[in-house]
C-alpha cells in the first residue's frame, strides 16, 4: 500500500497511536488523578521537572499551581482533548452529510434555502460562534460539544453538497431512477457511499480543528470547568507564570496539543492523497 511507503505517514500514525493509548490508559500508567483533589497538595504546587512530590513520586514534567503532576494533567487533558473532538466531528459530520446530500437531491428551492443558511454561519468566524454559545449555556464537555458540532456542521454541509452534485448526474443515479428506487435510497445507499471517502478525509482534518477549537476556548476560560484539566486550560494556567520561568505549566502542555494536531493532520493529508485516485497511480495503491 501507498500509505505503509510514506515513512511520514507511518511515523504520524504510529504517534498517534501512542498518544490515544496513552490517553486511554492514563488511570494506569499516571500516578495521580488530577480531578481528584484529595489527591493534590497545594505544597507540591509549581515544582521544577524532576522534583519530587509529597506523596513520594517524581515530577517529570514538574506540577502547575494546583499541585497537579503535569504528565498526568496531560494525559487526562488528552482524553478530554481526543473525546471532545472525535464526538463533536462524528456528529457535525452526520448532521453535515444529511443536509448536504438532501439539498443537493432536492434542488430547487430546499438547495438554495439550506445554501442560504449555510453561507450565513460560514460567513461567522468558527470562534465568534462557539464563544456566544458556550456565553449562553456555560461550561463542560456536553457543552463544548454542542458548541463545537453547531460550528462544524455547515463546512460538512456545503462539502457534501458538492461531491453529491457531482454524483447525482451519473449513470447509475439515473438508473436507481429507473428503477423506481426511492428518493430516500438513491440518497443514502447509492450517492453517500460514493462520497464518503473524501468526507472520511475531511472529517479527519477536522477533528485536529475541532481539538484546536476547545483548547482555544479553554485557554480563554469558557472551555472546560477549572476542575478539568484539559491541554487549554493547563496552558492557561501557566500563561501568567511565563515571565517567572515556571515555563513548564505551558510549555509541556502546549508541546503535546502541537504535537497531536499535527500527527492528526499529517495522517489526513496521507489519507487525502491515497484515497484520490487520480493520485493513485503516482503513490502507485
Amino acid at each position: 500500500m501507498g500509505f505503509a511507503r510514506d515513512r511520514i505517514a507511518v511515523a504520524a500514525v504510529a504517534v498517534l497511536f501512542l498518544i490515544l493509548l496513552s490517553a486511554v490508559l492514563a488511570p494506569l500508567v499516571t500516578p495521580q488523578n488530577p480531578y481528584n483533589l484529595a489527591q493534590l497538595d497545594i505544597m507540591d504546587s509549581k515544582l521544577a521537572p524532576g522534583a519530587k512530590a509529597g506523596a513520594g513520586f517524581t515530577f517529570w514534567l514538574g506540577s502547575d499551581d494546583q499541585g497537579r503532576d503535569m504528565v498526568s494533567a496531560i494525559l487526562y487533558g488528552l482524553r478530554i482533548s481526543l473525546g471532545v473532538g472525535v464526538a463533536s466531528t462524528l456528529a457535525a459530520l452526520a448532521l453535515g452529510m444529511a443536509i448536504g446530500l438532501i439539498s443537493a437531491y432536492a434542488g430547487g428551492w430546499v438547495d438554495n434555502l439550506i445554501m442560504r443558511l449555510v453561507d450565513l454561519q460560514l460567513s461567522f468566524p468558527s470562534i465568534l460562534i462557539a464563544l456566544i454559545l458556550l456565553a449562553v449555556v456555560g461550561q463542560g464537555v456536553d457543552k463544548i460539544v454542542i458548541a463545537l458540532i453547531a460550528v462544524q456542521w455547515a463546512y460538512y454541509a456545503r462539502t457534501v453538497r458538492g461531491a453529491a452534485l457531482v454524483e447525482k448526474r451519473k449513470e447509475y443515479v439515473d438508473a436507481a431512477r429507473v428503477m423506481a428506487f426511492s428518493n430516500l435510497r438513491i440518497v443514502f445507499l447509492h450517492i453517500l457511499p460514493n462520497v464518503l471517502p473524501a468526507m472520511i478525509v475531511v472529517a479527519t482534518v477536522q477533528v485536529a480543528h475541532a481539538i484546536a477549537l476547545e483548547a482555544t476556548l479553554s485557554f480563554l476560560g469558557l472551555g472546560m470547568p477549572i476542575t478539568s484539566p484539559s491541554l487549554g486550560l493547563l496552558i492557561s494556567n501557566g500563561f501568567a507564570h511565563l515571565l517567572s520561568g515556571r515555563y513548564w505549566i505551558s510549555f509541556f502542555p502546549g508541546v503535546a496539543l502541537l504535537v497531536t494536531i499535527v500527527a492528526i493532520n499529517l495522517v489526513g493529508d496521507r489519507l487525502r492523497d491515497v484515497l484520490n485516485p487520480r493520485l493513485q497511480s503516482h503513490y502507485g495503491v
